[in-house]
């Protein structure tokens, strides 16, 4: 990355984490109803992937997707107006925080059915192979996804018609309250695609540079005709599963451990030890997207709740004769 690039990215990323500590806080102030999944501790992902697509490339998202959306271009008033059931979200607050879709930059919607967004990102490559155009699918899903059936069937469809898709499992270390170890196979899923023939490497998910290399080739690849890549980026959510986990299935110890690990600050030292920015230029950084996500916040809480008048909009439905 050139120093404009690894800017672009640590913005992303901050703007990601301060987004959902936003949203953590007006859940505990009862002001956004309804769990939330965060994503705090994984931002290294989304930045270092989403920075790289054009709004004409394709997403699919998981029921943790908040991330994915920002670094595909979404503007956070927006999400976080979703995210609390207001009209002017993106899905007019219907969709929540679970379901952030925004066709017009490429993102077919985060989906709450684990691995749903495999064949769907899947779908999307195989559209753009029919019409001869040069766009990538990505498709971010996490550990306990790739238990799934779908999982499978698609890995092997995708390499069976080349297809132009890159599958970005986010393996943060549970499928909710289930370690990894207690639920998989194998203890590196990227082992998985030797069996659809196709490239799968495990990468360092909380190292934007390594994220970063494995990305843009298996971009490259899919690109140039030669089909499917499996990456599968090592991180881990300091937070629950959802807003409100007790967290009972692992240690105090283990979540701290972690957190010494943090793409942000793993970033903001080497942009000082570089001389990309200095501790001065990353403070000031902090206070502006501060001030992007206090604005957001006010659009967000004052904008008006939907219209119960309105509640079968958007519904679709066929007549049974």
């Amino acid at each position: 990355m050139d120093k404009k690039t690894i800017l672009k990215v640590y913005e992303t990323m901050l703007t990601i984490r301060k987004f959902e500590e936003c949203a953590l806080k007006l859940f505990e102030e009862n002001k956004l109803r309804g769990s939330v999944h965060l994503s705090i501790g994984q931002e290294a992902v989304p930045a270092a992937t989403g920075t790289f697509l054009r709004d004409e490339d394709y997403i699919t998202s998981t029921h943790r997707g908040h991330g994915h959306a920002i670094a595909k271009g979404a503007r956070v008033d927006l999400a976080m107006a979703e995210l609390m059931g207001k009209t002017t979200g993106y899905c007019g607050g219907r969709g929540g925080s679970m379901h952030i879709a925004e066709v017009e930059k490429g993102n077919l919607g985060a989906n709450a059915i684990v691995g749903a967004g495999i064949p769907h990102a899947t779908g999307a490559a195989l559209s753009a192979r029919i019409r001869g155009t040069d766009q990538v699918a990505v498709t971010y899903f996490g550990d306990g996804a790739s238990n799934e059936g779908i999982f499978h069937e698609t890995l092997n469809m995708a390499s069976l018609w080349n297809l132009p898709v890159v599958f970005i499992c986010e393996n943060n270390q549970f499928g909710l309250s289930t370690p990894q170890s207690k639920a998989c196979s194998v203890k590196d899923i990227a082992v998985r695609a030797g069996a659809y023939d196709m490239p799968g490497e495990v990468v360092d998910g909380n190292d934007v540079f390594a994220v970063e290399k494995a990305f843009l080739k298996a971009v490259k690849r899919a690109k140039e005709g030669k089909g499917p890549t499996l990456l599968e980026m090592k991180t881990y959510r300091w937070k629950g599963h959802w807003t409100g986990d007790p967290e009972v299935y692992r240690t105090r110890e283990e979540v701290e451990a972690w957190k010494k690990k943090c793409p942000i600050l793993r970033l903001e030292k080497h942009m000082v030890d570089k001389g990309v920015m200095s501790t001065a230029e990353i403070a000031n950084k902090h206070k502006e997207v501060d001030g992007v996500i206090r604005k957001a916040e006010e659009f967000a809480l004052t904008s008006p709740e939907p219209d119960p008048a309105t509640v079968l909009d958007n519904v679709y439905f066929g007549e049974v004769n």
